[in-house]
């Protein structure tokens, strides 16, 4: 694993390079998104706000769901690099976009619909940084092979030695990009307000729900961990969002690519 790149005197870490990667690639994907739907906004600023107040979000997210960690270290846990939740991020990021898609005109839903497919394949992305740096979010211990059972000895939260486990964020990241693939073709045809995101909300929750029964999280009710709890939560939502804007008769076109011109006779 990876934790640091080191260039001279600078250590980078893998899992903030990754982070910002994550974010570049959602903002260009929102930026093609709202020309998509022609869209006069400044995308690139919405996302940078949505992936402050995300990493915010997902911070006070872990610090809440592990409060021994927060007894132990203090307010050391808040400038941790390791020690960020999904769920935090997402009810943040969510909040910021409502926001400013509301300020912007353009809607709250319909702004989430337009960030669906950045925020699954941004997630994605940003689990490759929990790879490369070894933050503890693996799976658990298995006798399998590489690639499905590795080991993470030098990783900030290293493995034991000759331990392998199930490289859950590579499951994570292959969940998040067909997600976001899916997203980006459905959002380029016709579809009623609030779809899209009704659709990330179920796919993305259950992508969770299902890598949480291979993940090392303790469980807290029902067998069931924090994680998964949310995960369950945000697919109940996603179906009830999804089955509710196909009810809407009205409906809003988007547009892969800008209408021609229409020639009006002379």
């Amino acid at each position: 694993m990876l934790p640091f790149i080191h260039l001279g005197h600078l250590n980078i870490p893998t899992f903030g390079l990754m982070l910002w990667v994550a974010a570049v690639a959602a903002a260009w994907i929102v930026d093609r998104s709202f020309r998509r739907a022609r869209i006069d906004a400044d995308a690139v600023g919405m996302v940078a706000v949505a992936v402050v107040a995300g990493i915010v979000g997902a911070k006070l997210w872990h610090v809440l769901d592990t409060p021994q960690e927060f007894r132990e270290n203090g307010l050391r846990v808040l400038w941790d690099t390791a020690g960020f939740a999904w769920y935090g991020g997402l009810i943040f990021g969510i909040s910021a976009l409502v926001l400013q898609g509301v300020r912007a005109k353009i809607g709250a839903l319909r702004t989430l619909d337009l960030a669906a497919p950045a925020a699954a394949i941004g997630y994605g992305l940003g689990r490759i940084g929990c790879f490369l740096s070894g933050d503890g979010c693996y799976g658990i211990e298995t006798k399998l092979p590489w690639p499905l059972g590795m080991g993470f000895p030098h990783g900030i939260l290293p493995t034991p030695p000759g331990v392998r486990v199930l490289p859950t964020p590579l499951f994570e990241l292959a969940a998040g990009l067909l997600i976001g693939w899916w997203l980006w073709r459905r959002a380029g045809k016709p579809h009623p307000v609030g779809l899209i995101t009704g659709q990330y909300l179920a796919l993305a929750g259950l992508a969770r729900f299902l890598v949480e029964f291979v993940r090392r999280n303790p469980k807290v009710l029902w067998g069931m961990s924090n994680a998964q709890l949310a995960s369950a939560g945000a697919l109940v939502v996603g179906l009830a969002l999804t089955w509710w804007s196909a009810q809407r008769t009205a409906r809003r076109p988007v547009l892969a690519e800008p209408a021609p011109p229409v020639e009006r006779p002379a």
